[in-house]
């Protein structure tokens, strides 16, 4: 028994230490392709972006919703239902945009990638370019990695400012809060830092979430079996990833 605690301990730090190269890689190669492989880089937003839109923008409505109707039972207990906009807005840009958006693209996109490029490896496609001189590396791991970094902080905006409209919808039109007191509420307690903190989970979370998808489709076992267990691991990984960081960060910006 220990001697398996002992060895799995082993293998963990191997593949932790695996996984810093890996992202040291990506890091050093990312200037070069983000000069010359714009395009694929643009491709990459598209596929892991704009096809996450549809998803993060009924989650967000949903979401805002939820919160206008929690906000407003709570609230109104202490006769603050004009606050209902600072309650949704400090949820929304502090943790549930980030942190919710986070798993919305590990599920979506997370997935899209790891079963791409496992597929890619697979089907030998990889080994192909190694044997034409074509780096894989930088034809087909940087760009989505980018792809996914520079996704992640637009899709939370997004995820924000529909889950505020919902929570407008639900608060000032169904539920009779004064819109006017909704939005002042909202301007004069949110702070520019609290901004900030959403802002830097969201590419914190991007990283990680490219990361994990890149690295598990990269080192997937070349069969359908191990693409699919490559893909769930991504999704897997990634949320208990986000929820550490998520606390972790929370605790910085708290002190």
């Amino acid at each position: 028994m220990i001697r398996e605690i002992w060895y799995t301990f082993i293998d963990f730090l191997q593949t932790f230490g695996k996984l810093q190269i890996f992202f040291v890689r990506l890091v050093l190669n990312s200037p070069n392709v983000f000069l010359t492989r714009g395009g694929l880089i643009i491709k990459q937003i598209h596929n892991a972006g704009a096809m996450s839109l549809v998803i993060i923008m009924v989650s967000g409505l949903f979401v805002g919703g939820v919160l206008g109707l929690q906000g407003f039972s709570i609230l109104s207990k202490f006769n603050a239902e004009d606050s209902i906009g600072t309650f949704a807005a400090f949820s929304l840009v502090k943790e549930l945009g980030p942190v919710i958006t986070a798993l919305l693209f590990a599920g979506r996109a997370g997935t899209a990638l790891a079963s791409e490029i496992g597929l890619m490896k697979a089907t030998d496609q990889l080994s192909a370019m190694e044997m034409m001189a074509i780096n894989p590396l930088q034809r087909v791991l940087v760009p989505r990695f980018l792809g996914g970094v520079i996704s992640m902080p637009m899709l939370t905006a997004v995820f924000i400012i529909v889950g505020l409209f919902g929570a407008h919808v639900v608060g000032v039109n169904l539920l009779g809060v004064d819109e006017g007191a909704f939005w002042q509420q909202l301007q004069s307690t949110l702070e520019m830092r609290d901004i900030y903190e959403g802002i830097f989970k969201s590419v914190v979370f991007g990283i990680v979430a490219s990361l994990f998808a890149v690295w598990e489709g990269y080192n997937a076992i070349p069969t359908a079996e191990g693409v699919g267990r490559a893909t769930t691991r991504t999704v897997v990984i990634t949320a208990i990833a986000v929820l550490i960081l998520d606390f972790m960060i929370t605790a910085v910006f708290l002190r």
